[in-house]
């Protein structure tokens, strides 16, 4: 999951996971869309390839970039454990609420 992160920190690699969420892409078209030259986006692509993020299949002279799954899968999984912990804050924060509104509609009641 490390690896994940490390390579989603880079900007150019995050708009590169982001372009192929829309489904696979070939590399002329990202160094297109991101304004790169061709060797940066691959240098990126390659990094997403070992970190396991995206996998590569040969067209002819085209190479059609998709992502993988189970990297994302597993960073979603990580971040559902903290999804909790805001889960159960937010509770809490809701219960003082609705015990701040009991407490000024008693005091309404009790000045008239």
């Amino acid at each position: 999951m490390i690896e994940t992160l490390q390579a989603l920190a880079e900007p150019n690699r995050f708009h590169i996971v982001e372009l192929l969420r829309e489904g696979p892409r070939p590399v002329g078209d990202m160094v297109h869309r991101l304004g790169l030259r061709q060797p940066q986006v691959s240098k990126h692509l390659r990094v997403l390839s070992d970190a396991g993020l995206v996998d590569v299949r040969v067209d002819a002279q085209r190479r059609i970039y998709a992502l993988r799954p189970a990297p994302l899968k597993e960073l979603e999984v990580w971040i559902a454990t903290y999804r909790r912990i805001w889960e159960g804050n937010f509770q809490r924060l809701d219960s003082v609420l609705e015990g701040l509104k009991a407490k000024e509609k008693k005091r309404g009641r009790t000045s008239r």
